[in-house]
């Protein structure tokens, strides 16, 4: 008995035991290098963006090319570079991860930039400004419409069940004068003069639906009213079963804002500035009773509204418990409600849902935070690199675009991690735009013509491989 459970045992060491590694010497591994070559340059067609070539049969899947030039058919054409290839230059100069126009000569003899663009010689930083500061109101306004299309094919494609719509501004700072910007309120950079755009993002895809262009001197209200209607009915005329949501924070609570939400059949919450509201302190003074949500939050809710509104709506009052130090010496007679144990938050909502998945629908609209930062460290959002407003905003599209194709290019190679959660987060687990350049996009290689037949040649990174013959391989597919 022990004899042969002795062999089985040694049958099994041998089995699962790693096979030998061959060990290399020191000799094998280092070496020593003390010459430094000489320096030559010379056409050899390299290109220090392979990775582009999937960004290449992209394009032509979407037809962006066509596309972006119907979007300017009211403006007089140039005789070499269409306003056209201006813009999908600055959409795929965002891609690589340039910032300035004036980058563009670092690589204006990349042979790849130029396959994408169909030109054997890119056009000059003055031919560039020239043709942005030639953009008026409607062409502005049909590249405004080509970026929300393709974010709303992709919106079909995927036939999300629920889709939730956020709305919030974000500063966009310069240190020149441009046109049409101002001085507002800016903790990070103070007195500088900006634009203050409000954007609409899908939560679901982490991209941008549209951009309503402002100076840098407004409430985050303003306008906000006009610029949603247009993006609910846009959403529901290309979704029709689809239910819409929206989530908001304190600056859009106003009566003519809720009232569009519920007239238009949209599920919203709404952060509620209710500092603003003696009654609604006086409901969490004598509140007694607090509904459990979490080991955090706690709750009450009622129907209510403010004395000048026409329509009750529902009120969620919220705790939670936080460890605060308060220091100095307590003034109970101020306004301002001060507890040491509890932060209190109120939302208002149409949503029949119960407390706690309003709650947690609510406070899932940080995601939208992440979606401004990625899109200004990526793709400069954050940059206003002329001094024409139409230039700008111009640039602005394009920064969105930029993003929304990195997205869309990763919602289309891979399946979605998850479809429906309390808090309506991306539907992907996306990788950064940045992460994508160094993993895919910034990789050597050589054109060549073997026996006539075109041929990118690469270094033989099995990693790389794989990522780009995947995402070559999806793209063919779909097209």
């Amino acid at each position: 008995m022990n004899k042969g459970y002795n062999e089985f045992s040694r049958q099994k060491t041998t089995f699962f035991r790693r096979p030998p590694q061959v060990k290399s010497s020191k000799a094998q591994i280092i070496t020593k290098f003390h010459k430094i070559p000489d320096i030559k340059f010379e056409d050899q067609q390299l290109t220090s963006f392979s990775g582009l070539l999937i960004f290449q049969l992209f394009f032509k899947r979407i037809e962006l090319k066509d596309k972006l030039q119907k979007c300017f058919s009211n403006l007089k054409l140039s005789p070499i570079f269409g306003h056209h290839l201006v813009v999908m230059l600055l959409i795929i100069h965002l891609i690589l991860g340039f910032r300035r126009l004036r980058e563009i000569d670092y690589y204006r003899d990349d042979p790849l930039v130029l396959r994408l663009m169909g030109l054997k010689k890119l056009p000059d930083v003055s031919t560039i400004s020239r043709s942005l500061s030639q953009m008026d109101t409607q062409s502005i306004g049909n590249l405004r419409r080509l970026s929300r299309s393709f974010v709303i094919n992709g919106l079909q494609r995927e036939d999300f069940g629920r889709l939730t719509l956020d709305f919030d501004g974000s500063v966009l700072s310069s240190k020149r004068h441009a046109e049409g910007s101002a001085v507002g309120y800016n903790k990070i950079k103070k007195g500088a003069r900006s634009y203050y755009p409000l954007f609409c993002t899908i939560a679901q895809t982490g991209q941008f639906f549209d951009m309503h262009h402002r100076p840098g001197n407004v409430h985050d209200s303003n306008g906000a009213a006009d610029f949603m209607l247009r993006c609910f009915k846009k959403a529901k005329s290309q979704l029709p079963i689809t239910i819409i949501e929206s989530r908001m924070d304190s600056a859009f609570f106003n009566e003519e804002i809720i009232s569009l939400m519920s007239e238009n059949h949209v599920k919203f919450t709404a952060s509620v500035p209710f500092i603003r509201f003696a009654e609604l302190k006086k409901m969490i003074e004598d509140c007694c009773s607090w509904d459990e949500i979490d080991k955090e939050w706690s709750y009450f809710e009622t129907q209510w509204k403010p004395k000048s509104w026409n329509t009750e709506f529902r009120f969620v009052l919220t705790r939670k418990k936080v460890k605060k130090q308060q220091k100095g010496p307590l003034q109970l007679d101020l306004f301002v409600p001060l507890d040491l144990d509890y932060e209190y938050k109120v939302i208002v909502t149409n949503k029949t849902e119960s407390a706690k998945a309003v709650v947690l629908f609510h406070n899932g609209r940080g995601s939208q935070e992440s979606i401004f930062g990625d899109a200004k460290t990526d793709t400069a959002l954050g940059v206003i690199p002329c001094n024409r407003l139409s230039s700008n905003q111009v640039f602005t599209i394009a920064s969105m675009m930029a993003h929304n194709f990195s997205r869309e290019m990763q919602m289309v190679a891979h399946p979605a991690a998850n479809r429906a959660k309390p808090k309506r987060p991306a539907a992907w687990k996306f990788k950064k735009l940045d992460t994508i350049r160094h993993q895919i996009i910034q990789r050597a290689g050589r054109l060549t013509r073997p026996q006539g037949k075109l041929t990118l040649t690469m270094s033989p990174n099995q990693t790389v491989k794989k990522d780009l013959l995947h995402f070559m391989d999806v793209l063919q597919k779909a097209a």
